[in-house]
């Protein structure tokens, strides 16, 4: 099943599937945009057409849950430190960003090289339109 609408309590619509295609085309180095729900299943968006995946299938299911955990874990912060912008995670062989909508996540994967200084800005922007 594939959600391609969520509606925040304030009543805003993500509209995730254009949320994902978007992001996909900010910057070639993009190689994935997708959302996560809370149990760590994908529910909108994917790979960039031509990518080759850098893990296989069942790698992907277990990088998405252990990303819902660790949402879940950072929230607990979240009185003291207020909630999280972005999270973002630099690999030798990708960089991975997670961005929060309602209570499913915005997980983006991009070449270990891109800009991390601009890319999150970049999609924040596209988040919070």
């Amino acid at each position: 099943m594939i959600i391609k609408v969520a509606v925040n309590l304030s009543g805003k619509i993500y509209d995730y599937a254009k949320i994902c295609n978007t992001i996909l085309s900010i910057d070639h180095k993009i190689r994935f945009a997708g959302i996560i729900n809370e149990r760590g299943r994908l529910v909108a968006g994917g790979m960039k057409e031509d990518v080759e995946p850098l893990e296989n299938e069942k790698d992907d299911e277990m990088i998405f849950m252990e990303l819902a955990l660790r949402v879940k874990m950072r929230k607990d912060f979240d009185e003291q430190l207020g909630p999280v912008n972005f999270a973002m995670a630099s690999r030798k062989r990708a960089l991975a960003i997670s961005v929060i909508i309602n209570d499913d996540i915005l997980y983006v994967v991009s070449e270990p090289d891109s800009d991390y200084g601009t890319l999150p800005k970049k999609i924040l922007e596209i988040v919070h339109f």
